[in-house]
């Protein structure tokens, strides 16, 4: 299961992130992704199915990756890869992407910036906060100062730039990439970022009573 895992990981890289693009791929093999899972059912005797997939690429600067809880060579229970643009030192770059893997792994942050967030998830927030600062009987202007202190501190919860860095709580993740610009000699650009969960998005029917 692991070969083959790598195996589709392999051709990925060429086919890009779209799950059919992949399936119709040829590994090393000769025989396409979508063939190798077939095999892989009739050999295992467990169903199973390509479900997510996703790439990277910048025109210049490192994409870092990262596996979590490894199970072997290149796979485990968390994936994270991180694009950064960038013409600076390469190796700075390297170093600063890869803690910046390590990050989204322990953190799990929802967007890359604010304005990728999802708005709906705002809103929902921005009425649970007017709801409980309106209950505490505040006037409306110090409601208002109230919901928009709670919403700053959702962004710094759950937003990649955001976030306090994991390995020095002191700067964001956002500072880092701004001292990081001085250490490379050039801009520096976070493009991006995925992390993958074993079993995430998979929803389990409830059991029967």
């Amino acid at each position: 299961f692991q070969n083959t895992a790598r195996a589709i990981a392999k051709a990925a890289l060429d086919a890009g992130a779209d799950v059919e693009a992949i399936k119709a791929a040829k590994t090393d093999g000769g025989g396409t992704v979508s063939d190798e899972i077939t095999n892989l059912i009739a050999t295992i005797g467990e169903n199973m199915q390509l479900r997510r997939a996703a790439h990277f690429k910048v025109p210049a600067g490192v994409i870092a990756g990262y596996v979590h809880n490894s199970t072997g060579s290149e796979v485990g229970r968390i994936g994270v890869l991180v694009a950064v643009e960038s013409t600076g030192d390469q190796a700075v770059l390297q170093e600063m992407a890869y803690d910046i893997t390590l990050h989204i792994a322990a953190y799990n942050p929802l967007s890359l910036s604010t304005d990728d967030l999802d708005a709906a998830a705002v809103e929902r927030e921005r009425a649970i906060f007017t709801e409980q600062a309106l209950a505490s009987g505040k006037p409306a202007n110090v409601v208002e100062k109230l919901v928009e202190g709670r919403i700053r501190k959702f962004f710094e919860e759950v937003v990649l730039l955001k976030q306090a860095f994991v390995k020095d709580s002191d700067i964001t993740v956002e500072q880092l990439v701004a001292n990081t610009a001085k250490t490379a000699a050039a801009p520096v650009a976070l493009k991006g970022f995925v992390r993958l969960a074993l079993g995430e998005g998979v929803e389990k029917a409830p059991a029967a009573d």
